[in-house]
Parts: C-alpha cells; sequence; structure tokens
C-alpha cells in the first residue's frame, strides 16, 4: 500500500511510519521541522499552513491507498479558566487540529481516488467525546470534537465513491503530549492502530474507534 502520514516525526506518528515500511508498505511521512535521520521518505509541511498542504500534495502525486491525519498539537494544558486560553491559543490549536486536517483530506482526494479503495484515517482523540465531559482543556478538545464531527461527515459524503473515514483514539499513550504516566507505549498504540485501519472499509466507515478496536462513544 502506498500510505501518508502526517506528523510524523516523533510518537505515535513516527511508530505508524516506522511498523508500516516495515511491513513492506511505501510509506511517505511528513514533518513540519527537520526531516529525521530515518530511512523512511520524508516530506516537509505544515499543517497550519494551507499553501504547505497544497505544495504537499503536489510532490506527492499518484495513488493514495491510505492517508493518516495523525499531526496536531496540545497547547492549552493547565490554563486557567477565567484567565487563561489566550486567542494564540484557539488559533493554532484550531488551525492544526481542523483547519489542516481538512485541507489535508481535501487535497489529497484526488490521491485517493486514484486508488482501489481509499481510506482516511483521522487520529482524533477521547477527549474529543461529547459524553466524556470531564473539564478543562477546552481548546483541545474543541478541536478534537470538531475532527471527529468531520469524519463523520465525511464517510457519509465519501461513502458513494468507496472511500472510507475511521475516527481514532490513539489511546494515552507515552509521548511529549501524553507524558511519562500515560498507559502505553508509542508502539504498542501504532500496533493497535494499523490493525483498525486494515480493517477500515464500507462496511465499517464512520467509525470512532479506539487503539485496540473498542468503539468509542460520541
Amino acid at each position: 500500500m502506498r500510505i501518508l502520514v502526517t506528523g510524523a516525526n516523533r510518537g505515535v506518528g513516527l511508530a505508524l511510519a516506522r511498523q508500516m515500511a516495515l511491513r513492506g508498505d511505501q510509506v511517505i511521512a511528513t514533518t513540519r521541522g527537520a526531516k529525521p535521520l530515518d530511512d523512511l521518505r520524508w516530506e516537509q509541511a505544515d499543517m497550519a499552513d494551507p499553501a504547505s498542504i497544497t505544495q504537499l500534495a503536489g510532490r506527492v502525486g499518484g495513488a493514495l491507498d491510505l492517508l493518516v491525519c495523525n499531526a496536531g498539537v496540545l497547547l492549552d494544558r493547565g490554563e486557567d479558566l477565567d484567565t487563561g486560553y489566550a486567542p494564540e491559543i484557539w488559533d493554532e490549536t484550531l488551525a492544526v487540529n481542523v483547519t489542516g486536517v481538512f485541507l489535508t483530506i481535501q487535497a489529497f482526494l484526488p490521491h485517493l481516488r486514484r486508488a482501489e479503495a481509499g481510506r482516511i484515517a483521522i487520529i482524533s482523540s477521547q477527549m474529543g467525546s461529547s459524553t466524556r465531559n470531564t473539564g478543562g482543556t477546552y481548546a483541545y478538545r474543541a478541536s478534537k470534537a470538531a475532527a471527529l464531527n468531520i469524519g463523520r461527515n465525511l464517510a457519509h459524503d465519501l461513502a458513494p465513491e468507496g472511500i472510507a473515514v475511521g475516527i481514532y483514539h490513539p489511546g494515552w499513550v507515552r509521548t511529549d503530549m501524553g507524558g511519562t504516566g500515560a498507559d502505553i507505549s508509542p508502539e504498542d498504540a501504532a500496533r493497535g492502530l494499523i490493525g483498525r485501519f486494515d480493517a477500515l472499509g464500507p462496511d465499517s466507515t464512520g467509525v470512532f474507534e479506539t487503539w485496540d478496536g473498542r468503539a468509542h462513544p460520541f
């Protein structure tokens, strides 16, 4: 398979890219900064910059079997409800986690349509679930809820074309974002997510699932 993974320079994204490449997939990995010293095909792209996304799609070209929208930021951990959540936090969070996700999918629709059965995987979070309303981290929660909503509606619109869309909670992962006290490693999360991606198809499009295959409440 030919696969693009955004935000693959570290954490779950890097583990996904490495594991899929090891099993023989042709993986294209994106990073906003310097290209890591790795055997993967790296492309620089800023998911907050629409022009960068358009240029990325032009460089990649050809058919794409799977698009993994993994790039994301969490900027509002520990913000005070009365004095925190500056507009700049909202702007960047929504630019990367929402607008960037949609524009990436939009830019790569021609590539996905060239594949026999294109698939889109959106890495959201349990914090995007309306039923898991434990408070705080408002910008991140809102962005992940929006990504979930985008995925669900794309699943509806793209079903007639045979393009399946899945939305996934990667688990509480030991990364810069999740912290050292998290439950699972990036490698564990990646192994589970790859299984979910492989199972995604017309009969399951629109799913919101955890990394280990459980249906997640919306």
